[in-house]
């Protein structure tokens, strides 16, 4: 999972011009939009009633087609079914002749079902004939044999459903009139395909929604432009005064970040040339003290002596971590492994640390704020991922500088669910980077690790002259 770190500012509240300019465009968008609506709520209402009265009296013209239909055809087998007895297989077949002999367009055609679901007549689809069909549906799950004969045993009717068309095998919507012959237990009908009266209304519709759409866009844009005057009219009152703020952050940030390097500076120096130096003193009067006493040294005094050498360490490793004097020495490589050498001996996590000589060197600012957050990264990976295995990259790229720390510990889950949070490490991380105008990447998952990337920009890269006069590596 891959996300850039925001810092959402915490307990954020709108400016003065702000909300002036919330208090002047909020009323006009309320109102624009709401003329939207309503002006688009009844012309929708309007169009759609038109195209549902076109679509109805487009479907009852199919219709009394269809009935024409129908009516010609069982006034052509009048003359056979007239004087037939319901069990007169004959005239049963010369009237399915002649049924199945009137085809008309490229679709049309006479079906004929018996009362039990057998189909008797379908010239234009053969394999239908002489099979029983009950329970058919269409795609859509609708009825189609059975409605068809209990149409027909009411006396007849209309039904719609989804039928293939016989000469492209493609479905479509067809319209069909059933008559029921009771003597003879029949179901006589013919349908239509009514797709070109649903496309005569989907067009209309499609132009109706177009039209809706371009009222929209002219509403919307009238709306925009006057947001956008007033919005202008605020912002050249405003962005003068913003710009200064700006400028002033930036300066207080900057003074800040150099406030806490002098103060951590000042802070290591005292350790290590006042109490670190006074400690080692009285560690080697003790030690003096128990040689003079040889073996009446107590047990007390061997502990305590041990104890002022952790703690003499301590602080020795407290002033390096505010203050490397590597760092300054000989660079922000040899401090980096300076760090983790030691964080490695302290966790026993195993750090693979991989430089590279910059081709420029990288400035004070640059050295001190990726020395922070590698120091940063480790720090939390010690408290939090339950890492064995560390693994930094300190490259030069043709953007700058880059800084790259990942572990293979339990990861987290990234970005954070709630606005604002990602904890005050990632947040020192990324105030630094960003002070500097370069950028800080997280990329992290549960179970799978957590890399952290720092990139500095080309402008905090010192030319060879500089380099050279400075004698330092990056």
């Amino acid at each position: 999972m891959n996300a850039r770190f925001f810092i959402w500012p915490a307990g954020a509240t709108l400016s003065y011009g702000q909300k002036l300019f919330l208090l002047a465009t909020l009323p006009l968008v309320v109102a624009v939009f709401l003329i939207w609506l309503i002006v688009s709520a009844q012309f929708n209402q309007l169009a759609e009633s038109e195209l549902k009265s076109l679509e109805q009296r487009l479907i009852a013209a199919k219709r009394e087609e269809l009935t024409n239909y129908v009516s010609i055809a069982m006034a052509a087998v009048s003359g056979t079914t007239g004087s037939a007895t319901p069990d007169d297989e004959e005239a049963k077949l010369a009237v399915s002749r002649v049924l199945a002999a009137m085809l008309y367009g490229q679709e049309g055609y006479f079906f004929v079902f018996d009362y039990d679901g057998n189909n008797l007549v379908a010239p234009r689809q053969t394999f239908m004939i002489n099979r029983n069909w009950a329970g058919l549906t269409d795609p859509n799950g609708v009825p189609i044999t059975d409605e068809l004969i209990r149409i027909a045993r009411s006396g007849g009717g209309y039904h719609t459903f989804d039928w293939p068309k016989p000469s492209t095998g493609a479905y479509g919507r067809m319209e069909v009139y059933v008559r029921g012959y009771q003597s003879w237990r029949w179901a006589i009908g013919t349908g239509v395909f009514i797709d070109d009266i649903l496309e005569t209304a989907d067009a209309a519709r499609a132009e109706v929604e177009s039209r809706i759409k371009r009222t929209s866009f002219y509403v919307a844009g009238i709306a925009i432009l006057a947001v956008l005057g007033v919005f202008l009219s605020g912002i050249l009152l405003t962005v003068r005064q913003r710009r200064l703020a700006d400028d002033k952050l930036q300066q207080l940030t900057q003074r800040i970040i150099d406030t806490q390097e002098e103060e951590r500076g000042r802070v290591a120096r005292e350790l290590h040339d006042g109490i670190s130096q006074m400690l080692v003193g009285i560690r080697y009067a003790l030690e003096l003290t128990r040689r003079k006493l040889g073996q009446e040294t107590g047990e007390t005094l061997n502990k305590g002596i041990e104890q002022l050498g952790s703690a003499i360490q301590e602080v020795r490793r407290i002033s390096r971590d505010l203050r490397p004097g590597i760092l300054d020495d000989l660079g922000l490589g040899a401090a980096l492994r300076s760090l983790t050498d030691e964080f490695s001996a302290r966790t026993g996590v195993e750090v693979s640390l991989e430089t590279v000589v910059f081709r420029n060197r990288l400035d004070d600012d640059a050295r001190i704020a990726l020395y922070r957050i590698a120091q940063e990264a480790l720090t939390n990976i010690e408290r939090h991922a339950l890492a064995d295995k560390v693994e930094i990259i300190l490259r030069g790229t043709r953007q700058g500088a880059e800084l790259r720390i990942t572990d293979n510990g339990r990861g987290m889950v990234w970005p954070p669910s709630a606005r604002g949070t990602g904890g005050l490490g990632l947040r020192n991380m990324q105030e630094r980077a960003q002070h500097l105008g370069g950028a800080l990447d997280v990329r992290s998952a549960p179970g799978k690790g957590t890399s952290i990337e720092a990139r500095v920009p080309l402008s905090h890269m010192l030319g060879p002259e500089s380099g050279a006069l400075k004698d330092k590596p990056a």
